[in-house]
């Protein structure tokens, strides 16, 4: 089975942290048990504190001046992403339930009527805040809605000539972007310059959108693009937006940017194989990672007040080893 393709089995400290949501994934996930309805995990404590902060009209409110500083951003976009993040992948919360349901209008009143969705880069462009959105709305059960369907033909409007992803408004010489942003109020969105190269970084958070969709996962385009982001493992990207390589070592959970964890869980939805040479790379560094409790020692991202992360990334690595490694017989 898949635990023997790691140092240590990791299923025992996974079921020890106390915490009823990792229990709750490691049991269906791992060990493919029968676990209580998924409902159960909606009323835990963590998920009604980030529901009590809920507006009526289904977002959250970004908290610090930060807004008051640029008032032209949608953070109160940003501030939905990231608690609906928490409550699709930690707590299961899916369109059956109302809150997630407001919070997904919220985000989809965001969309533009060419298919992304805007405002937290201002009026510009941004494929990887409209990937990340498009992946959770997919998980919590838009799939066939089809504002995901125009989200994707967005996507595959806006890529660069190599086949990835960047920010558009990078692939221009606009100096410092802040300024840039302050001179140019009123502009209409700049459309990527395609001949520049893609960035890594970019491209493998709108890979999480292809990867949760059934159908376009494992379309031609996103498979190059799969090719692309494996390319650049451990790799400095093209681009000054997390260029440096350390951020390849720096996972999140629930995943915000480009990292080998969330590079890796991408690629194993899409079907890539171990054998390929940059995945056994990536697989083959975990490994030298994972500590002799099981937990996988990493520099972890955006931990937050959850003391808990670190097993959730042990977690979301161990989902992406079984799904690697499901051949292998004990």
């Amino acid at each position: 089975m898949w635990k023997t393709a790691l140092k240590v089995d990791p299923i025992d400290c996974l079921l020890q942290t106390q915490d009823k949501a990792v229990t709750h994934f490691t049991k269906r996930d791992l060990l493919d048990e029968r676990t209580s309805p998924i409902e159960s995990l909606w009323e835990l404590p963590a998920a009604q504190k980030i529901l009590k902060k809920q507006n009526e009209d289904g977002s959250w409110t970004y908290p610090g001046k930060t807004k008051e500083k640029y008032p032209r951003v949608k953070y109160s976009l940003l501030e939905t992403y990231r608690n609906l993040g928490i409550l699709i992948e930690k707590c299961g919360f899916s369109r059956e339930n109302s809150h997630c349901r407001k919070a997904a209008e919220y985000c989809f009143s965001c969309q533009d009527t060419e298919g992304d969705f805007r405002g937290i880069y201002e009026n510009q462009y941004s494929p990887n805040y409209t990937a990340a959105i498009m992946e959770l709305l997919i998980k919590a059960g838009y799939v066939r809605d089809q504002r995901i369907e125009k989200g994707f033909t967005w996507l595959l409007s806006v890529r660069q000539s190599d086949g990835g992803w960047a920010i558009p408004i990078r692939t221009h010489n606009v100096g410092n972007t802040i300024e840039w942003f302050i001179e140019n109020e009123s502009s209409e969105p700049l459309h990527p310059d395609t001949s520049k190269p893609f960035s890594h970084m970019v491209t493998g958070i709108v890979l999480r959108a292809f990867a949760s969709h059934p159908v376009y996962g494992r379309s031609e385009e996103a498979q190059k693009a799969g090719e692309l982001v494996a390319s650049r493992f451990f790799l400095k990207d093209a681009y000054v937006d997390r260029a440096n390589t350390i951020y390849w070592e720096k996972p999140s959970f629930p995943f915000w940017f480009t990292d080998i964890v969330s590079a890796l869980d991408s690629l194993s939805l899409m079907g890539f194989e171990k054998d390929h040479p940059q995945i056994k790379k990536g697989l083959d560094w975990l490994r030298t990672t994972q500590q002799e409790n099981g937990v996988f020692n990493l520099k972890l991202l955006r931990a937050g007040a959850d003391k808990n992360v670190k097993y959730w990334v042990t977690l979301a690595i161990c989902r992406i080893f079984k799904r690697f490694f499901h051949s292998i017989t004990s």
